[in-house]
C-alpha cells in the first residue's frame, strides 16, 4: 500500500521587512508541521510587477507564472500579513490581484493568521477579499498568534509552547477542511 502524499501548505507573509514577525511566523509553519503536512514559504512577492491587466495575457510576466504555480501547487494556504493603515498591505494585495482572473485560489483553504491582537481592519478585508475569490477561509484555522511587540525569530517561535501549538492547531484545521463543509470566515 502507497503511503498517503503529503498535503502541501503554501505559506505567504504579507510583510517584506526583514525581520517581520509574520515572516518569522510562517517560517515557524515550516518548522511545525504535523507529521504528513509539507509547508513551504513563498517569499516572492517582491518581484511581482504591479498589476496590469494588459500585461495578463497568454505569457504574463515570469514572476506571476511562479506564483501561479506555487498556489497550484498547494492543497491549502496560510497567510500572515501586517495591517498597514488599516490596510492589507500593497505588495500582498498586488498578489491577489495577479491571480483574480486565474482562478488559482477557487476552493482552495486558506487559513489567515494574525500577528498583533489590535490589527482587525486588514483581516477582514483579506478574508473579504479571497471569499470574493471564492477562496474558502478556514474559520477554525484562522487565528492570533499574539506577537505584540515580542522579537522572537521563527525559531523563538517553535519553541514556545503557547504560540507554536496556535500554529499547529491552524495548520491541522486547515487540513481538516473539506469541501463538503464550507466553514467560511
Amino acid at each position: 500500500m502507497a503511503d498517503d502524499p503529503a498535503k502541501r501548505v503554501l505559506a505567504i507573509s504579507g510583510s517584506l521587512r526583514r525581520r517581520s514577525s509574520n515572516t518569522a511566523l510562517v517560517n515557524a509553519a515550516l518548522q511545525l508541521a504535523p507529521a504528513g503536512v509539507e509547508v513551504s514559504v513563498y517569499a516572492g512577492l517582491e518581484h511581482l510587477p504591479p498589476f496590469n491587466p494588459d500585461l495578463d495575457g497568454d505569457l504574463p510576466p515570469s514572476a506571476v507564472e511562479e506564483f501561479r504555480a506555487a498556489l497550484q501547487g498547494c492543497d491549502a494556504l496560510l497567510i500572515s500579513s501586517p495591517e498597514y493603515a488599516h490596510g492589507v498591505p500593497g505588495v500582498l494585495k498586488n498578489a491577489l490581484d495577479w491571480v483574480v482572473s486565474s482562478g488559482e485560489l477557487v476552493d482552495k483553504p486558506v487559513a489567515l493568521i494574525n500577528t498583533s491582537s489590535r490589527a482587525i481592519h486588514a483581516w477582514n478585508s483579506l478574508a473579504e477579499t479571497l471569499t470574493v475569490m471564492s477562496a474558502q477561509v478556514v474559520r477554525e484555522a484562522s487565528t492570533i498568534v499574539p506577537l505584540d511587540g515580542t522579537t522572537l525569530d521563527s525559531n523563538g517561535i517553535a519553541a514556545d509552547p503557547r504560540l507554536s501549538a496556535l500554529i499547529v492547531a491552524a495548520l491541522e484545521n486547515l487540513l481538516g477542511w473539506t469541501p463538503d463543509v464550507r466553514r467560511h470566515a
